[in-house]
């Protein structure tokens, strides 16, 4: 008994356990340095942390209990690893935020989670399912961005502008014409105050369109009216939070 425990307490310490941290650590780096060119809110060391750290407690789950088993004494090794996908809720929570009434940090959020995956995959000996994951991850993050854009948008899409424009000018009238002549619907426009303030002369405003056109081939024609000093857009739906 004495030497099954000696053995129970080093069975997780070994150098398949280290080539297991060391793929986690690899596979989460490379996740990290393509958030980290796209200058995400969670870059290189976040998602290497990560995935490095759920990789060490799937083996704390696995093999750190060793030494407390007995005839009376057992355990479920799972209920370790279980927490990690609660509890990296946390961090993907502190990562989404809403501005302008718009979420940003979703996809990033959710390759959080996708990272903790494969370092759990990896600190639980699944190393060609973790490097298969991780593969996954780049052929979405490069692949799907040029065919989602390629899709056929629906009625309900929703795009933002802002607007910039000298008052008494006629050219929100004009605005306001060009946008459902192009196929959107006007569904919020708010002013801002705040930019009253600094020039009266001008008036700035964020405008919240539906519809299925394309939203840079609006903000072009928007921005050569008469009086319109600048217009800048974002697709709500198509944008990579």
């Amino acid at each position: 008994m004495g030497v099954a425990s000696a053995a129970g307490g080093l069975a997780g310490q070994g150098w398949v356990q280290l080539g297991e941290l060391g793929l986690a650590l690899v596979l989460s780096t490379a996740i990290g340095m393509e958030r980290e060119i796209r200058q995400k809110s969670a870059g290189l060391r976040t998602h290497t942390l990560v995935g490095f750290a759920a990789a060490l407690i799937m083996l704390v789950s696995k093999y750190g209990f060793g030494d407390v088993l007995g005839d009376h004494v057992t355990l479920d090794p799972s209920r370790v690893a279980a927490q990690i996908v609660s509890g990296i809720g946390f961090i993907g929570a502190g990562i989404i935020f809403v501005r302008q009434d718009a979420v940003h940090g979703l996809t990033t959020a959710a390759i959080i989670w996708l990272t903790t995956a494969v370092g759990m995959a990896a600190g639980a000996g699944l190393w060609l399912l973790a490097i298969a994951v991780t593969a996954g991850h780049f052929l979405v993050v490069f692949g799907f961005t040029p065919l989602a854009a390629r899709l056929p948008r629906s009625k309900f899409t929703q795009s933002r502008l802002h607007l910039v424009y000298h008052d008494r000018r006629g050219a929100l009238r004009h605005v306001l014409s060009v946008c459902t002549d192009h196929g959107f619907v006007i569904a919020h426009l708010l002013v801002e105050r705040e930019h009253e303030r600094k020039d009266p002369r001008l008036v700035s405003i964020w405008i919240l369109l539906q519809g299925p056109g394309k939203i840079d081939e609006l903000a072009t024609v928007l921005a050569d009216i008469d009086g319109v000093i600048s217009v800048s857009s974002t697709d709500l739906d198509a944008a990579i939070p």
